[in-house]
Formats: C-alpha cells, structure tokens, sequence
C-alpha cells in the first residue's frame, strides 16, 4: 500500500456506507478474537483503523464500564458509518493516523487490528509505532475475519511468498518491530495472529 494516505482514504471513503452489509456474518469472528486477548475488566485498549467500528462493542464488554476503549481511523467516511451505526457509544472514536498516533507512550494494555497490516506503508516501522502507545507486557492482536486463502479467492488473486500475514514473515516482522508473536492461525475461518510486547 502507498505511504500516500490519500489512496487508503479514497479507497475505503468508496466502501464506507455499505461496508458492514458486504460482510454482515462476521460479528461472532469479531467477539472471538477479542475473546483471545483475554482483556480483563478495566484495561485500556485502541482498535488500530477501526473502519466502521465492528471490534469495539466487544472490546467495550471486554474491558467493561471502567475500561478504556479507542477506536482511531483514517478515513472520515468509516468514522461516520461506526457512529451512524452507535458504535460510538462503545468507544472514543479518533480521526487519526495509526502510524503516529495521538495517544501515550505505554498507556495502552492493548492494540487490535482488523484487516490493518495490509494497509501499513512502512509495516516494521508501524509496528514500533503500535509498541510505543503499549506497556511492558501489553498485547497485539492482527486479525482478519477470514483467512489469507479465502481472502484471495474472494479477491480473484493467489497467495504469494512475500504475503506480509505468511507466518513466516510475520513473525520476524514483529520479532524486529519489538513484538513476540505468541500465536497463529489461519483458516479460511479466521486469521489471527497474537503478540506480546518485547522490552
């Protein structure tokens, strides 16, 4: 993807009003992968390009009423659709950019992003940028609804060798960006793939 933020915000600007009607099952893969956080009541969490919000009623009963949730994106028109559809009400939602984020250094007990890696210009630095808003122990979930075979039939496209998600690149690519990856799976499913942060 571009480092150009203009092309992510046209791109997703086009799908915002129809985005969750293109994919109305995936709430429960949603609920599931948070589930794996194993978050506990209190913590504070930041959805990493939100898009219209799906994650953040299930990171808000994760965290519960005394927790904090962010949900931060690039693209207005997401932000819109989320609030349209009151998931505000589940989280702060940010217009901002998750490569510098306005947030903390080390306030965060958690970062989770759906269909995000992908979308990264500089994937290691990104990463780093991810580890700084987290404290020493903190967690990173990247998740996608679907696995990276069913992505790229759905897609019309193959699965190539330098796929950022490949299990064999991702962990390296955290490993150099200050995460241990601690899990992986990828089905057609769901991919998931959890990380701690390194110190």
């Amino acid at each position: 993807m571009s480092d150009d933020h203009t092309q992510v915000q046209e791109f997703f600007t086009a799908r915002a009003a129809d985005w969750d009607t293109r994919f109305p099952d995936d709430g429960p893969a949603y609920r599931a992968a948070v589930a794996e956080l194993a978050l506990s009541p209190g913590s504070a969490v930041l959805d990493a390009g939100c898009g219209t919000g799906r994650a953040l009623p299930a990171l808000r009963d994760a965290v519960g009423p005394s927790g904090v949730v962010l949900g931060a994106d690039l693209t207005p028109a997401m932000l819109e659709a989320a609030t349209r559809a009151g998931r505000d009400l589940a989280g702060q939602l940010l217009l901002a950019d998750v490569t510098r984020l306005p947030v903390r250094t080390q306030s965060l007990d958690a970062v989770f992003g759906a269909g995000l890696i992908s979308h990264l210009p500089d994937p290691a630095e990104n990463l780093r940028e991810l580890r700084r808003v987290v404290r020493p122990g903190g967690m990173l979930a990247l998740f996608h609804p679907i696995g990276r075979a069913a992505l790229a039939a759905r897609q019309g496209r193959q699965i190539t060798p330098d796929d950022l998600r490949a299990e064999a690149n991702l962990g390296p690519l955290l490993a150099g960006s200050g995460w241990l990856m601690t899990s992986y799976v990828d089905e057609d499913a769901r991919f998931l793939a959890l990380a701690v942060r390194q110190d």
